[in-house]
């Protein structure tokens, strides 16, 4: 799968609608870090088919990143049955992500 790039607009069909766990990546294009997170965010929805890798450009959807209370980024979110089930500022590994994702 392919990571979905997420806006206020699908958000609530692709992310709190969703029948599988959802990624989100909290990110903005001039974000250093962030450029170093987005392989391993990729590799993750190439390979890993029981989750939905989505990204949210923080500049273009502030209001998303208030809901989350996202202050910095790269902000990592594991939504499960419409509720937040884990968060991670910062970079983290691909095992560390997915220990989020399936913890």
């Amino acid at each position: 799968m392919s990571v979905k790039i997420i806006n206020t607009e699908n958000f609530e069909t692709e992310v709190m609608n969703s029948s599988i766990p959802v990624l989100l990546d909290f990110y903005a294009d001039w974000c250093g870090p962030c450029k170093m997170l987005a392989p391993v965010i990729e590799k993750i929805a190439e390979e890993e088919s029981g989750v939905k890798v989505c990204k949210i450009n923080v500049d273009d959807s502030p209001e998303l990143a208030a809901n989350f209370k996202v202050m910095s980024i790269p902000t990592l979110v594991v939504i499960k049955d419409g509720k937040e089930a884990a968060k991670a500022i910062g970079i983290r590994s691909k095992a560390e992500i997915l220990k989020m994702i399936n913890g």
